[in-house]
């Protein structure tokens, strides 16, 4: 009996010394056991998330005994320990990602915006050349007499009152060069020059009275303005939002310079027969008498003089690709005056008494020179218009 005992107690000593060896050692890799272990953690955790948080805590404590609860120490050589904020950030005022549309209800008032990306194809970038071809639908002002409040203003045949432009067929061209400053604002130089403008065909000339009432017709007068202008121009879309889904972006300009504007020579001519003697009986015995004046022709010499001049436009862009875009466009443009050299040199024709009581045609033409008579108008229009411009 005793060599059974102490064969039992050998026997369950072993069997107590396995099984604490299993929890203070290490398991071999080819113990079966061990290969499920992860099985079975996860299965404690998922089970018993409270009590496996407890060990992780008394575990994690025991071999970091310097660091509190709430801090993270770096994997670092001198042990930085870095505090958590616990402090809850407050919610974001900023609004990020894709914007409402233009129209939509949730667009607040006032200032509208786009969504960049949209518009990159409309942007403009570095330096660009252009060039434009316009109609011009509406000429304003006319030609006016500067001698109109002088005393004896119209006793020069030719002279008149007032004569509006005569509208031809007017293409303003256009060439321009310039950069953009920002997405948003752009600046050019450019050369405009206008043609195609007449003078009127017709005026009210003097009657040698010191009336304008005559009717008298014009040839020549062809007026050419020659336009040089800094431009200034913004865009407009960051207000006005989408138009025809992103593929058009409006635009406001306004521009500055000098115009040098000529008018050519023209010729006022009055046919009109003006009776000098009434009664022609009155020549008898009196041969070579002037009796009365016909064929009246003025020669209004032109002039150039150079104007500041300036313009106001708005318009649309869109792009054709390639760097290439279009703007349509209307704009006012305001040239300055134009203005003759104040010289008239006046040719007419005279009838002289024969003595016996009738009148014969002189053989010759009676020429005068007035200096300082002025004609004067201001330059004025509208125009409608396409431009090109290429980008580099």
């Amino acid at each position: 009996m005793r060599k059974v005992s102490i064969s039992a107690a050998l026997i369950g000593f072993c069997v107590f010394a396995s099984g604490v060896a299993g929890a203070a050692y290490p398991v071999y890799q080819n113990y079966q056991g061990a290969q499920n272990m992860p099985q079975y953690q996860q299965q404690y955790q998922q089970q018993y998330p409270a009590q496996y948080q407890q060990q992780y805590q008394q575990q994690y404590a025991a071999q970091y005994p310097n660091v509190a609860p709430g801090m993270v120490q770096l994997p670092a050589t001198n042990s930085t320990v870095l505090t958590v904020n616990s402090a809850v950030a407050t919610a974001p005022t900023r609004v990020t990602g894709a914007l409402p549309q233009v129209g939509s209800a949730a667009v607040a008032a006032g200032r509208r915006y786009y969504q960049p990306a949209d518009y990159d194809r409309l942007a403009d970038s570095g330096l660009y050349v252009g060039v434009s071809a316009a109609y011009t639908a509406s000429v304003m002002g006319s030609m006016k007499s500067d001698y109109a409040g002088e005393k004896d203003a119209y006793v020069v045949p030719g002279a008149f009152a007032a004569a509006d432009y005569e509208k031809d067929t007017i293409i303003p061209l256009q060439v321009s060069v310039g950069a953009s400053l920002n997405n948003d604002l752009r600046v050019d130089f450019s050369y405009m020059r206008y043609s195609g403008l007449s003078y009127a065909n017709n005026v009210f000339t003097a009657d040698y009275t010191g009336n304008a009432n005559v009717s008298a017709s014009v040839e020549g007068g062809a007026i050419t303005a020659n336009t040089t202008m800094l431009n200034l121009y913004y865009n407009l879309d960051s207000y006005t939002g989408y138009l025809a889904g992103g593929s058009l972006r409006p635009y406001v300009g306004v521009g500055v310079g000098l115009s040098l504007n000529t008018i050519a020579d023209y010729v006022v001519y009055d046919e009109t027969y003006y009776t000098i003697v009434e009664d022609l009986s009155e020549t008898i015995n009196n041969a070579g008498v002037l009796t009365g004046i016909s064929d009246v022709y003025a020669y209004h010499n032109g002039g150039t003089n150079e104007q500041l001049a300036f313009m106001v436009e708005g318009g649309i862009t869109t792009d054709l690709g390639g760097g290439i875009k279009l703007d349509f466009f209307a704009r006012y443009a305001n040239l300055g005056k134009v203005k003759t050299s104040g010289s008239i040199v006046l040719s007419q024709t005279e009838w002289l008494s024969d003595g016996y009581g009738g009148e014969v045609q002189a053989d010759y033409d009676s020429v005068f020179h007035y200096t300082n008579w002025y004609e004067s108008g201001r330059l004025s229009m509208v125009d409608v218009g396409a431009r090109l411009r290429l980008q580099f």
